[in-house]
């Protein structure tokens, strides 16, 4: 890191002068990430959370928020609530109202209460991020599940299965938009789609967007769900965070946006007496996140896509494995049917890389590999990973649908 970007200097920074290749020791403290192996040679690779430093900005509020000394319980303060705004006006030209906002410790907490504020059956796509499929089940939703379908080598909705599966308790649709785990970045054709059998059905959405600052596609901008139309933003409720773009989810700080006034009361009601408050901490992140972090999130984004070419081109010379293009995100999702191993995610970390486990997401045979991390770290990873390929006796490689 250069003198121009201390921690401690609130003057922005330029994009090239983060260093990303910088490898912090994480082993030993409080990372769950890398203590489900601790003792052991495994290089983790699983849950979505980056081993990279948070932004100088939002590491610099963080310091000063400390420096006042009392750590009491905290309202959003009216400077939070512009730079959100400000953020999703700069980023994707979405006006939203204040009184539009829900704060929330976590966006799991929100899918969670978006499940109970709405009366009836769920409905979502898979594969996808385990607590779409565990929050309905907790909040005594029966859950329907409609796969998504690779065509082309391209991930994409299937609306006559979507039609199929829907019935007249059907009353919620969760939304994970960018897609984890399979990267896709929807487009607005695809959105509109979508937001058309929504408004037929008369189905609230529940859209995930919490990795809405990770397109990495040229060309691509993440379109809110809710900025589609009037009716779209009716039914809405998205979730956002800046734990993903930001790498601060330990710091337990996310937000609904919810239009509706009816169904943001419902949403509230769930709440009271649950949900705890956002933290003294967790407030101040998220404003310089959202407010003075744009040059370190445009670095991030270059390095990602290096990353993500980097690990690209090593899974296509992996036999028995691929993947399809990464849009969006730090996650790759990896078709491993043929290695011809009964548990994948088994056996990458028998190899020393550990992985998700595709079971988990609702689609077995599959591993999800996070690649925010130190291209020495992947490219660690990657080589073990390239290794055991090549020591395994291997079925016949499915079909890339």
């Amino acid at each position: 890191m250069n003198d121009s970007c201390r921690s401690g200097d609130t003057a922005p920074c330029t994009p090239g002068a983060f260093d990303f290749d910088q490898v912090i020791e994480r082993r030993g403290g409080d990372s769950m990430k890398w203590n489900r192996y601790a003792g052991r040679d495994v290089l983790p690779l699983w849950v979505a959370d980056m081993d990279f430093a948070a932004p100088p900005a939002v590491l610099a509020a963080v310091r000063a928020r400390l420096e006042h000394g009392i750590l009491g319980y905290s309202d959003p303060m009216p400077g939070l609530v512009d730079a959100v705004r400000g953020y999703l006006q700069r980023h994707f030209d979405w006006t939203i109202e204040a009184d539009w906002l829900v704060w929330l410790p976590g966006l799991v907490t929100g899918l969670n209460v978006a499940c109970r504020a709405v009366d009836g059956d769920v409905l979502t796509a898979t594969p996808v991020y385990p607590p779409f499929l565990s929050a309905p089940v907790l909040s005594q939703r029966s859950l329907v599940k409609v796969p998504l379908v690779l065509d082309h080598g391209r991930w994409r909705w299937d609306f006559p299965a979507l039609e199929a599966a829907c019935t007249p308790q059907t009353r919620l649709l969760l939304l994970c938009h960018p897609h984890n785990p399979v990267g896709r970045g929807w487009e607005a054709a695809e959105l509109q789609q979508l937001a058309d059998f929504c408004r037929q059905r008369d189905l609230i959405v529940c859209s995930d967007e919490i990795h809405c600052g990770l397109v990495l596609e040229p060309g691509l901008r993440h379109q809110p769900f809710a900025r589609l139309n009037a009716d779209a933003a009716a039914r809405s409720i998205t979730l956002m965070a800046p734990s993903k773009t930001y790498n601060t989810p330990g710091l337990g700080c996310a937000w609904a946006v919810i239009p509706d006034v009816a169904l943001r009361r419902r949403f509230l009601a769930v709440m009271n007496g649950i949900v705890p408050h956002v933290n003294v901490l967790g407030y101040a992140a998220c404003e310089a996140a959202c407010r003075d972090s744009d040059d370190w999130h445009a670095a991030l984004l270059d390095y990602l896509r290096g990353n993500r070419d980097r690990l690209e081109a090593a899974v296509a010379a992996m036999p028995g494995l691929s993947m399809t293009h990464i849009e969006a995100g730090y996650l790759a999702w990896i078709d491993a049917r043929g290695l011809g191993v009964a548990n994948p995610a088994a056996f990458f970390e028998e190899a020393g890389v550990g992985l998700s486990n595709g079971a988990d997401f609702g689609l077995a045979g599959w591993v999800r590999l996070n690649f925010g991390c130190p291209r020495a770290t992947l490219d660690a990873a990657l080589a073990r990973m390239a290794a055991a390929c090549r020591q395994t006796p291997r079925q016949s490689s499915l079909p890339f649908l």
